[in-house]
């Protein structure tokens, strides 16, 4: 446990070095920040946060930085979670207040506005499909052969796809239709999709396997189909120092690149919270240069997608998590 003098200095270091890049002296403490005692205090405890594991000593410089322990303190314990100007809260607010149709949509532009605001990479990803609710499924017909499947979820999803088959089907065929997946679907989960195909044919025996077959298989194909991962703001990173390393940029660039990796990168944490991995914490060997912010967007229980920030572990956490939290609480309103 740190003492409160040695927490106002490990918070001062932080913040120095984030906003400057540059390893972090005595002298730059008393000159910038203020603390209410001597250059030669002030070493002693940069020492005794060193030795604590808080803060590295760079080769080439007298001054610190801090470590991934001193990060991760800074962040559980001496951070503003209020590091939002009103500048900043009405232009978010202008930003969600866009008209969309989908979830989807919101959640790309809250990932827009976050990267916007914070200059780092957002990267965003939509509610996992099966964990949606059905509320429609309308099929029309097309010609004798082929007919366009619209599926309807609670989170506004909308799906669509043509089915073709290799026998003639009739108006009356594709009404019957409508009122039977409907009826065994509405407000079911997409994953019930799934079912055996006699569950379909048990009401309905008129109908051929060569109809109903098609049909199932070409929704459970566009509703398996995984959520697109969007980004925003990915030139902003390289103007960051960190990225003046070519291996940091090309291992940046291939993070972002590997669709499964963001996925899962997205798709960790717990719901609602907001979710801070630095360096060696990421699951990912990859990440391990680099520091993640997460939330998942839920409303009464149901998820409705993943932002996050993804951007060198000299970050400016307070900034970040902030406008995060700000942005989740708006998007609640959406529901």
């Amino acid at each position: 446990m740190l003492d409160e003098r040695k927490k106002k200095v490990l918070q001062a270091i932080v913040e120095e070095y984030i906003n400057t890049a540059e390893p972090v002296s005595s002298n730059a403490l008393t000159q910038n920040h203020g603390l209410e005692c001597s250059s030669a205090t002030i070493r002693n405890e940069m020492s005794e946060l060193e030795k604590g594991g808080f803060l590295d000593k760079t080769h080439t410089s007298s001054g610190r930085i801090p470590s991934a322990k001193g990060y991760r303190y800074y962040v559980d314990e001496l951070l503003n979670e209020n590091d939002i100007s009103m500048e900043e809260i009405k232009y978010i607010s202008s930003k969600l207040e866009t008209k969309v149709n989908e979830i989807e949509d919101l959640t790309k532009i809250a990932a827009n506005t976050i990267s916007e605001v914070t200059h780092y990479t957002a990267v965003s990803i939509g509610p996992k499909t099966t964990t949606q609710l059905i509320e429609e499924i309308k099929f029309v017909l097309l010609g004798t052969r082929m007919m366009m499947a619209v599926i309807l979820t609670d989170t506004r999803l909308v799906k669509e796809t043509i089915i073709k088959f290799d026998e003639d089907i009739n108006e009356k065929q594709v009404e019957t239709m409508n009122y039977m997946f409907n009826n065994k679907l509405k407000n079911q989960p997409i994953e019930t999709i799934d079912r055996p195909l006699e569950e379909y044919l048990y009401d309905e025996m008129t109908y051929s396997v060569n109809v109903i077959k098609p049909v199932i298989e070409q929704i459970k194909k566009i509703l398996e189909e995984e959520n697109k991962i969007y980004l925003e703001g990915t030139n902003k990173s390289f103007d960051l120092p960190e990225f003046n390393s070519l291996e940091v940029a090309k291992n940046f660039i291939n993070i972002l690149d590997t669709k499964e990796l963001v996925a899962d990168m997205l798709n960790s944490g717990f719901a609602e919270d907001i979710n801070v991995y630095i360096g060696e914490e990421n699951e990912k060997q990859e990440l391990k240069d680099f520091s993640v912010v997460t939330f998942k967007h839920k409303v009464n229980g149901r998820d409705l997608g993943t932002i996050g920030i993804i951007g060198p572990k000299r970050m400016d956490y307070s900034k970040v998590i902030s406008v995060m939290k700000y942005i989740n609480k708006k998007m609640k309103d959406f529901d």
